[in-house]
């Protein structure tokens, strides 16, 4: 009998075999009904061809509350979103207990695309010491935003789908995606001192100006007056009617009956013939006598009124 025949129908079968998958993620789903709103948004971003082409591939599947953050968001944006909930490997409940040093670094299908920057495209998956496992982004400084919630479905060493409690979104995209769970927190703006405007500068320093205000004037413009009040009526006496100076009074200290040249009172004077009327020698005499007391008296007011 020729095997010939036979055994290159068995190699050709063993090479057609895995390009077909052994599983179908839409029909896994599909018996999931909390899980349908993420089974829909699969198909309609293409991920679920992909994923269906894989022979070694884990989904962490959000229910349809969780799912719901990110499901108006646009249809490019969903399918980077949900390509980092594909991990390129396979882990099940008991792999997943069970990492090496409490914590691992997972490649995704968002990664493999080539349009992930940095470490968005990986996940961080760390055993915590209650025991809960818990998932974020590989980005550093991101935080662990979901937990392992429990195993939908597994084929083993194929594929498995792990339900966890919330949406991954890469720090790259949480600008953009409408979920809460975005791993860095919000930078807040400074609060505005108000300490400037409760001290100002006092305005009750500058006091010395008002000394000078309050410091009386010397009462000089009274006693200025006197002199010539005291002078007036003196110098209306000098000139009396008549030219005669007999009732002026001597100024003190000079003898009143002497005459203009030091002689007696009594003595004759050259011009003695003169009529008074004319303003003779001895008139004008006594003129210049009256005319040096009522300066005397006015000088003596004027330094009274000083004092």
């Amino acid at each position: 009998m020729d095997l010939a025949p036979a055994a290159s129908l068995t190699l050709f079968l063993s090479l057609l075999f895995p390009l077909v998958a052994p599983y179908n993620i839409t029909n896994m789903l599909a018996q999931l009904p909390d899980f349908s709103t993420f089974n829909d948004l699969l198909t309609q971003t293409h991920l679920a061809a992909d994923i269906n082409s894989r022979s070694t591939i884990t989904i962490l599947a959000v229910s349809n509350g969780a799912v719901s953050s990110v499901s108006d968001e646009p249809i490019d944006t969903i399918k980077k979103i949900l390509s980092l909930h594909v991990i390129l490997d396979y882990y099940d409940d008991n792999k997943i207990h069970k990492i090496s040093n409490h914590t691992a670094i997972l490649t995704t299908l968002f990664q493999a695309s080539g349009g992930a920057a940095g470490q968005n495209g990986f996940l961080n998956v760390t055993n915590m010491e209650n025991g809960q496992i818990a998932f974020g982004s590989a980005v550093a400084g991101s935080s662990l935003t979901a937990n392992f919630v429990k195993v939908l479905a597994t084929q083993p060493y194929n594929i498995s789908v792990l339900q966890i409690s919330s949406v991954i979104v890469p720090p790259s995209l949480s600008g953009g995606a409408s979920s809460n769970h975005s791993t860095k927190p919000p930078a807040s703006s400074p609060t505005p001192t108000a300490a400037p405007k409760t001290a100002p500068a006092p305005r009750s320093s500058p006091t010395p100006t008002a000394a000078p205000k309050t410091a009386p004037a010397p009462p000089t413009a009274a006693p200025s007056e006197a002199p010539s009040e005291a002078a007036s009526p003196r110098a209306s006496d000098a000139e009396s009617p008549g030219g005669k100076t007999d009732d002026a009074p001597a100024p003190s200290g000079a003898p009143a009956s002497a005459g203009i040249d030091g002689s007696p009172a009594g003595a004759p004077s050259d011009n003695a013939d003169a009529p008074e009327g004319d303003g003779g020698g001895k008139s004008a005499a006594d003129r210049v006598g009256a005319g040096v007391v009522g300066l005397a008296v006015a000088m003596g007011f004027a330094m009274l009124g000083a004092l």
